[in-house]
């Protein structure tokens, strides 16, 4: 039998790890290095657990080492085919089957215990192992439905299997709902109370498993019901929380368990995704209480009543020719149209005519935390060049042009009013520059349902759409002159 301090010191390093890893992950130059630590760190932890079921001879490893290769071979598949523009749509995913293992391994140490006659007597020990594992339950159902529906959402709806195929080869698409009448915050209120309860029944009877099926229910219901109302503009601070979620119910589980490793990277994820929500949040000047119980966004959406006429590229490069700065700000609509190589390529062309160019990064820009960064840093865009709000606010006033690709909200004045769905909410001052130029499809408004006052200024040019085409026109337009 080898002694338990050889375990304890393979979890201590892949700890050690984890923490070296999130702290590289706090720069983009250091990231890559810091997401591989931390692939390392859960490498070793998973191999130190795997030694110790070998030594103690548990029962069912095979099974245990196939789930690891098919997962393994899942997880690689799904990493290696997904574009950069559905990271958000997979981190969601990875997000919910945390949650699920989480729930899965909670749910398989109860009922083990019932079925082994395994239960403690009742006190501190009852007390302590059931609530964690109800606990784990709880949100980690609830992260892995909730999971999901945010994976529908950043996604837009899906396509309906078996249905007759259009002429691109495509089935039916449905989009998916945001619905949130003022009543479902009871029902969601009413349900978590019955949550707590069913754990509180769990214990009187600890046997009883009827209690711990309904909390599953219960729970799964709960992550849909708490993620189906959240619009859109929100849904960077719903991955965010989920995430944290997932960690959670990780360190509960680990607690159930007695595994140190989860309940270390557990508490990490779950503390490191919280703080991050709540930076999301101050982003967009909302508290955690209104992104959860009043969705922002996919309700009645104002009627654009005005007019623009819409510029072309020969005029938008004629203006760029001779500027000595452009800040670009990308928004979702780049992410769509996967425009952020054409950009990168318009930042070269304004370079080489000695044009300072730099890029507006808005926090809750695109789908998730980071999601532009990410996008641009595939344009192998210098990371320098990436510019928080903050920061490129103060040097808008300076800036010769400012170009927009799919951004609305994020650059509304209308949200220095105070007034409004948008009011109070930081935004990149893009109408502080001399000119701005704005690609997007139409003046259709954006998850606020408010009106954008910039597209109508004077000074505003508008390249109405596909985000990559107009790129690409504008390229070649300013190769031209």
């Amino acid at each position: 039998m080898v002694d338990s301090v050889v375990w304890d010191i393979g979890y201590l390093v892949s700890a050690a790890l984890f923490i070296l890893g999130i702290k590289r992950l706090s720069s983009p130059k250091t990231a890559p290095q810091g997401n591989r630590l931390g692939a390392y760190g859960m490498l070793l932890a998973v191999l130190v657990t795997m030694a110790k079921m070998y030594t103690e001879e548990i029962i069912g490893l095979e099974l245990i080492v196939g789930g690891l290769a098919l997962g393994t071979i899942i997880g690689a598949w799904m990493a290696i085919r997904v574009e950069m523009t559905g990271m958000p749509e997979l981190v969601a995913l990875f997000n919910g089957f945390g949650g699920g293992a989480s729930a899965l391994v909670g749910l398989s140490e109860v009922l083990g215990r019932i079925q082994a006659g395994n239960v403690p007597d009742p006190g501190i020990e009852l007390y302590a192992t059931w609530v964690a594992i109800g606990l784990s339950g709880l949100v980690g159902w609830l992260t892995l439905t909730g999971s999901l529906m945010a994976m529908g959402k950043l996604k837009g709806g899906f396509y309906i299997p078996l249905t007759k195929k259009d002429d691109r080869g495509r089935r039916k698409w449905v989009n998916f709902p945001t619905w949130g009448p003022p009543w479902l915050n009871f029902v969601k209120g009413s349900l978590l109370v019955a949550s707590i309860a069913l754990i509180v029944l769990t214990i009187q009877e600890p046997e009883n498993t009827d209690y711990i099926y309904a909390l599953v229910g219960i729970s799964c219901l709960l992550g849909i019901l708490f993620v189906i109302p959240i619009g859109g503009a929100d849904m960077p601070v719903v991955v965010s929380l989920l995430n944290s979620m997932s960690g959670i119910a990780a360190a509960f589980t680990g607690f159930v368990i007695g595994n140190n490793v989860l309940i270390i990277a557990g508490s990490m994820v779950g503390a490191a995704g919280l703080i991050l929500t709540f930076i999301m949040c101050k982003a967009m000047n909302r508290t955690l209480p209104a992104v959860l119980f009043k969705s922002f966004g996919g309700g009645g959406r104002e009627t654009v009543t005005r007019t623009k006429m819409g510029s072309d590229p020969e005029e938008v490069a004629m203006v760029c020719d001779g500027i000595s700065k452009c800040v670009i700000i990308p928004g979702y609509g780049m992410a769509v149209s996967q425009a952020q190589h054409a950009v990168k390529e318009f930042a070269d062309l304004l370079e080489a005519q000695d044009v300072e160019v730099s890029y507006g990064i808005h926090p809750v820009a695109g789908r998730m935390p980071g999601h532009m960064n990410v996008l641009l840093a595939e344009a192998n865009v210098p990371y320098e060049q990436l510019i928080e709000m903050d920061q490129i606010n103060s040097e808008l006033p300076e800036c010769d042009v400012a170009l927009v690709i799919g951004a609305n909200d994020t650059i509304n004045p209308v949200a220095r009013s105070g007034e409004g769905p948008l009011g109070g909410m930081p935004i990149i001052n893009a109408d502080k520059a001399r000119v701005v130029v704005i690609i997007k499809r139409s003046l259709s408004v954006g998850y606020a349902g408010v009106d954008n006052d910039l597209f109508f200024e004077d000074k505003t040019m508008m390249l109405f759409g596909d985000g990559k085409k107009m790129m690409n026109e504008l390229n070649a337009a300013f190769k031209d002159l």
